[in-house]
């Protein structure tokens, strides 16, 4: 079964207060991408401490996707809508 594509994708912006590594950094991309509702999840080159989750918000909200963050092993805020 095919998921219905998302109508209106928001970015949002997520600080990540931990020093992580290229590795580690990896690893989150990939669990993020996995949650259902989130479209895309990346860190922002030469700013290692931000990632860019894309997500349909009729599948999930900003305080979920911040959830699912926190359950990687990481401190994270909300920033805001790219």
């Amino acid at each position: 079964m095919n998921a219905k594509p998302a109508t209106h994708p928001v970015d949002l912006v997520v600080h990540i207060d931990d020093t992580l590594g290229e590795q580690r950094r990896q690893d989150i991309e990939l669990a993020m991408r996995q949650e259902a509702g989130v479209l895309d999840a990346h860190f922002t080159r030469g700013r290692p401490h931000l990632m860019v989750v894309e997500y349909d918000p009729d599948a999930i909200d900003s305080f979920a996707i911040l959830r699912d963050i926190h359950r990687q092993s990481v401190h994270a805020e909300l920033v805001g809508p790219v």
